[in-house]
């Protein structure tokens, strides 16, 4: 019998390759038998899925590495060795045959362009090929006429077939391309989880060895108590939200999304050092922009004994039992886009925790919703942990039919822990001062432009090159940012006897693990409000009069709050309005109550943040399936006007080292190197990259447009960045000429992406 090729790097036969998908498939039948599939539908698709790959254009193709934009997809050409009567006669139906027909054929993204004679032709040479080709496990293969009442992509639309079918597809489909994805990189589509529950089982012994009365708190046992309920659960800062989430995922294939990178970054050192400890390329992934990096930087620093390839391969085909991750990285399939089945049907048997859900912008908040919907319908299941809960995000979930348990609240109103003062007038250097007494000083500011001028007006008074003065934001570049961060969580240790004041902006809200002594704040809105302070008497009892500080910007606003800003002005007046009265203690209980009231849909209605989120609601329902492709995706679901940048002061000072690597980033692909030496050749580039990423800042690409002198230069093919005219220094970070651009970064701080 001839030998016909499936694949080249490594050299594989039809046969070969399609016993190695059976192997997959029996391996996610066993470790997830529930799964809400036909399995015998999935066994058949696997074994026909890459049968017209034996037409000569392809083994030409893979043999000779000629290539014919003739080549009609051998996914279509599969579809020949399709016996439907067959298929009736065993008691699949018209549907179930149309289904598996359209997995098949479209299981990979291409374009059909072929004529109905060139189709004919291309099946009458198969035919020929057929003769020589056998297979234990498909008996009598014949070659048939295609008939496309069985194929066509009508089937993922909804408003033939309906919500069943199409999900079904939707499953079917995703799992035949895990299979088949997992089989071509030699990996196993799924790894059990069956370490989670022993691990936090230790995790929790080691507490107790230095306190005896450890155990789990309300908000834990509550969650684990509870695995099968999709929940929400508001709780506050402290409380284990993290370990909450899981005992909530235990033994399950899990998920853990975070809005913000450092935190994700936080978490996923937290679990891979206390909670699991071995096998961590086999168990826990790390999914964000900047994965591999990560994972190189891991191996590393601390040996870590694993394959950085497979590791990252395993991660991007969501093989591993548990995932930290970003929301584009698995909610952008709402946009239904081409190759968006993997992840739904993935997200079907697995269990997904969403955390700080209220720091989510509207567009962000849409998609997330519109994702939870699809997720449950699948059978998939969510958690959120939040520490304060728009009520309105509530009524959205209801309002799209999504089930969850009554939301529950987790509050300690023994312990207060914060007393606010607010100061009806503009944030201040003099305020500040009087604050400041050899204590630990937090300052959060809306933008960077006014964090910038309140510390060059401390630094004026104090005197500058002081150790207890420091700023942190955005606009740092990345290497003098990574030091800040260390030495704000040092300062910020309950136990460290260091004091200074440090001036932030959003970056602290929620990514940094920090207690300080006093905050003063300016106000944007009554949910960043409170967690930002949650940055001062962490976990600690109140001992003084006021610890918290806030300014509500007098008769005007506070930075950043505008018609065109990051803070929706009627929310942020909505905030300042429910401030009036309060002087003093604050309960958790109290903080909870007033987002609940706040953030109504009838506050709201009117709001620009409301219209954001319905005009993007509405924008990716109206969606068509597989209308679009993953590269406009990434560009509609981040929708974020942001660049990297290089100050021209950085770049010169630089610029050997910096077009040193360009050069090596940007050359040319070489066909004849070994395999051994294209994996070297990825991990050069990205220990290469990451040197290059430490001299970039990511700005808001207003600043971009309007810098007369900028300068682009291209990382590889897919990626850029611009040199710009501007003033940077390691105490101020970046700083841009006036009216270079309205001052947006609030919401850009270490975005999600």
């Amino acid at each position: 019998m001839k030998k016909y090729w499936a694949k080249s790097s490594p050299a594989e036969t039809i046969q070969e390759h399609t016993d190695n998908l059976l192997v997959n498939y029996r391996l996610l039948k066993k470790i997830y038998p529930g799964l809400n599939i036909n399995w015998d539908m999935l066994y058949l698709v696997c074994l026909y899925h890459d049968l017209g790959k034996m037409n000569l254009k392809f083994q030409n193709k893979i043999i000779n590495r000629k290539y014919d934009n003739t080549e009609i997809p051998h996914g279509i050409l599969s579809l020949s060795f399709f016996n439907a009567k067959k298929l009736k006669e065993v008691g699949y139906s018209k549907l179930d045959i149309k289904i598996m027909a359209t997995t098949v054929a479209y299981h990979h993204d291409r374009e059909f362009r072929y004529e109905d004679e060139e189709l004919t032709e291309e099946i009458k040479k198969l035919e020929k090929e057929a003769v020589n080709f056998s297979y234990d496990k498909i008996e009598n293969l014949e070659v048939r006429k295609i008939s496309e009442k069985y194929f066509n992509c009508e089937i993922v639309r909804r408003d033939k077939y309906g919500e069943d079918a199409f999900f079904q597809y939707v499953i079917l489909k995703g799992m035949l391309n895990r299979i088949d994805y997992a089989a071509s990189a030699g990996i196993d589509v799924e790894n059990k989880n069956d370490f989670l529950s022993d691990g936090l089982e230790k995790f929790m012994t080691e507490l107790k060895k230095k306190n005896p009365k450890a155990e789990w708190n309300e908000l834990q046992k509550y969650m684990e108590e509870n695995r099968d309920e999709n929940i929400i659960a508001i709780a506050q800062t402290g409380m284990g939200k993290t370990e909450a989430g899981l005992l909530w995922i235990g033994d399950n294939k899990g998920f853990f999304t975070l809005p913000l990178r450092t935190a994700i970054n936080a978490i996923y050192k937290r679990i891979t050092e206390n909670i699991v400890e071995s096998e961590i390329d086999k168990r826990v992934a790390l999914l964000h922009g900047d994965t591999y990096s990560k994972y190189l930087e891991k191996s590393d620093k601390e040996s870590l004994e694993a394959d950085i390839d497979e590791y990252y391969n395993r991660t991007k085909q969501m093989s591993l039992p548990l995932t930290v991750c970003t929301l584009d990285q698995i909610f952008d399939f709402v946009f239904r886009y081409r190759g968006f089945e993997p992840k739904l049907a993935t997200l079907a048997y697995s269990k997904v925790v969403i955390d700080e859900i209220q720091m989510y912008s509207p567009d962000l908040l849409a998609y997330l919703i519109n994702g939870l919907s699809y997720i449950t319908k699948v059978g998939g299941k969510f958690a959120v942990l939040t520490a304060t809960l728009p009520s309105i995000v509530l009524d959205l979930m209801k309002k799209e039919n999504i089930p969850f348990a009554e939301p529950k609240t987790f509050v300690d109103n023994k312990r207060i822990r914060h007393s606010i003062k607010v100061l009806h007038e503009e944030i201040n250097t003099e305020r500040i001062l009087e604050l400041y007494d050899n204590n630990k000083v937090l300052v959060v500011c809306n933008t960077v432009k006014q964090a910038q001028k309140i510390y060059k007006g401390l630094a004026e008074v104090l005197g500058g090159n002081r150790n207890d003065l420091n700023l942190l934001h955005s606009r740092f570049l990345k290497k003098d940012r990574a030091g800040k961060e260390e030495r704000i969580l040092a300062m910020g240790e309950r136990e460290s006897d260091e004091t200074g004041i440090w001036i932030g902006t959003q970056i602290v809200e929620a990514s940094l693990d920090i207690d300080f002594d006093v905050l003063l704040t300016e106000l944007s809105d009554l949910n960043g409000l409170f967690q930002r302070m949650g940055r001062c008497y962490r976990n600690r009892e109140l001992d003084k009069e006021y610890n918290c500080y806030v300014f509500d910007g007098g008769e005007g606003k506070c930075s950043g709050v505008g018609k065109n800003s990051v803070i929706d002005p009627d929310i942020f007046m909505l905030s300042k309005n429910a401030l009036r009265t309060l002087d003093g203690v604050i309960s958790e209980q109290t903080k909870v109550d007033m987002i609940k009231n706040i953030y109504t849909m009838e506050n709201l209605l009117d709001t620009d943040y409301f219209k954001i989120f319905q005009k993007s609601m509405e924008f990716v329902k109206m969606k068509l399936d597989n209308e679009m492709k993953r590269e406009e995706v990434l560009k509609e679901f981040r929708n974020i006007h942001s660049a990297n940048i290089i100050p021209e002061s950085v770049y010169q000072e630089n610029k050997n080292e910096i077009e040193e690597i360009l050069d090596f980033l940007n050359q040319p692909y070489n066909k004849e190197l070994t395999s051994n030496e294209r994996k070297n050749l990825k991990k050069e580039k990205a220990r290469l990259k990451t040197k290059l990423y430490d001299y970039l800042v990511n700005v808001n690409y207003q600043y971009i447009e309007k810098n007369r002198g900028k300068t682009e230069k291209s990382i590889g093919k897919y990626e850029k960045f611009f040199i710009l005219k501007c003033n940077y220094s390691e105490e101020i970070g970046a700083e841009f000429l006036k009216n270079a651009g309205k001052d947006r970064e609030a919401g850009q701080e270490d975005s999600i992406f």
